[in-house]
């Protein structure tokens, strides 16, 4: 059985973490003059006047919201400042630096990698398979005694792909650090969320997002789920107030509408489907990789030479042909109907040109 309190940092067993004022007093008041807040009110006018007060610390109210669209407890939610909080926080409470590595499985998101170096820990990097699954073996030779963290995105980015959900599982079972299971695109996937596992795998965290699906990258809001003890210690090592007050109002208000947001997923599926038909008819296409995320991977000729010219017409999309295993190949983020359509015309007009 794998104690969760042991993979952490030495330095962070014995860290006592900062107190808070609304830590301190959780009951009802009339006056609060225990956080040194401006007492008059905000600039912003009445409607508002909330913001001179310091925000839940812990979020409970918007934990509970997510509680109910995704079925896990409150005690086993953490919400950070984008996933890339909770990535970074997973780095600080359990890898000592210059001592313990990660494994990471390239092509994936370039931010576990970045979070490994500002961290001071060693990135071991092992190669998707040509079809961008797991090299379960290689894996395996990978990880040592200090191998604390394993990251898997699935739908992957950028190859857009689910990773085999029996492959993941065999990493689950067989590795002792914690495996980081990043869903930022879960919300588009034939494939289920890995939180219904969180009883069975005491080592599992699942990484979700407002960004995608919910239409709120502004915001910058992230999920992590995970056993009780990681989300402890996770609480340990965060800011004290690191969602602000009207990150959580603006989220509770989307969780209201969550109607609008299923009918995006579903018109962004359907548009995902077509625009990878249409494209394979073009002759500049060499592939068009399969995908369950809000975007395709797509394989063509002079990929550089084709990502500046959609820029000079005014479309961006993102050159991944340097990436491992993305060799000559473009990323597209499934926009709207006219924006797939001008997209579309837009290649056609470099095909003949």
């Amino acid at each position: 059985m794998i104690d969760i309190n042991n993979l952490q940092r030495e330095n962070i067993k014995n860290l006592r973490p900062y107190s808070t004022a609304r830590d301190e007093y959780k009951g009802q008041a009339s006056v609060f003059l225990d956080a040194n807040e401006n007492s008059f009110g905000s600039p912003l006018g009445p409607s508002d006047q909330n913001y001179n007060r310091y925000p839940d610390p812990l979020q409970l109210d918007l934990k509970d919201a997510i509680s109910r669209i995704k079925g896990v407890p409150i005690e086993n939610t953490f919400l950070g400042n984008g996933s890339d909080e909770a990535i970074d926080l997973l780095f600080r409470a359990f890898c000592e630096p210059g001592k313990d590595n990660v494994v990471l499985l390239p092509p994936t998101y370039g931010m576990y990698e970045v979070s490994a170096n500002i961290n001071n820990v060693e990135a071991r990097k092992v190669n998707l398979l040509p079809g961008f699954q797991l090299d379960l073996e290689k894996i395996a030779e990978a990880i040592d005694a200090h191998t604390k963290l394993i990251f898997i995105c699935s739908p992957n980015n950028p190859t857009g792909n689910s990773i085999i959900r029996t492959d993941i599982e065999t990493v689950l079972a067989n590795f002792n650090g914690l495996v980081v299971i990043d869903e930022a695109y879960i919300n588009y996937a034939k494939q289920h969320t890995f939180i219904k596992e969180l009883t069975e795998y005491p080592n599992l965290v699942v990484l979700q997002t407002f960004s995608k699906a919910w239409g709120l990258a502004a915001l910058r809001l992230g999920m992590a789920f995970a056993a009780r003890p990681v989300i402890d210690i996770l609480n340990k090592v965060k800011p004290p107030y690191n969602i602000n007050q009207s990150t959580q109002d603006i989220a509770l208000k989307a969780i209201e509408n969550i109607a609008q947001v299923n009918e995006w997923i579903r018109i962004t599926v359907e548009e995902r489907e077509k625009l990878s038909q249409d494209l394979v008819q073009l002759p500049m296409v060499r592939k068009v990789h399969p995908s369950d995320a809000n975007f395709i991977l797509v394989e063509v000729d002079e990929a550089l030479k084709t990502y500046n010219a959609l820029v000079e017409q005014g479309i961006i999309t993102r050159d991944r042909s340097k990436v491992t295993l993305c060799e000559g190949c473009l990323r597209f983020t499934i926009g709207t109907v006219k924006e797939n359509e001008t997209l579309l015309e837009a290649l056609k007009t470099l095909q003949t040109a």
